[in-house]
């Protein structure tokens, strides 16, 4: 359950990058609205997985599912450069979340 928790976390960590990312420098109100209130959702969320998981592992797992998250939105919805060394960063920090989850004991 704590790790249902951490990637809700996650997702709702994407969803406020993206919001911020539509503030436009905290000149729009919604989404910059929207874009707080992620940020305490996913910190709430992370706390509750935190209960179980170490916290090293929770905090680590819970960014880097986020950057992933919004680097690659960011190249789908706002045309962020892709290249294959951008790629081969997302894929490490991938390895790297499943490599700490596996090695959580």
């Amino acid at each position: 359950m704590a790790w249902i928790m951490l990637v809700a976390a996650s997702a709702v960590e994407i969803v406020m990058g993206l919001a911020l990312k539509y503030a436009d420098g905290w000149t729009r109100p919604v989404p910059s609205i929207i874009g707080v209130g992620a940020a305490l959702g996913s910190v709430y969320l992370l706390t509750i997985a935190m209960r179980d998981l170490p916290a090293g592992t929770a905090y680590a797992a819970w960014t880097g599912i986020g950057a992933v998250g919004i680097t690659v939105l960011g190249m789908v919805l706002f045309g962020d450069p892709v290249s294959w060394l951008r790629l081969a960063c997302i894929a490490m920090i991938i390895v790297a979340v499943a490599g700490l989850r596996f090695l959580e004991a």
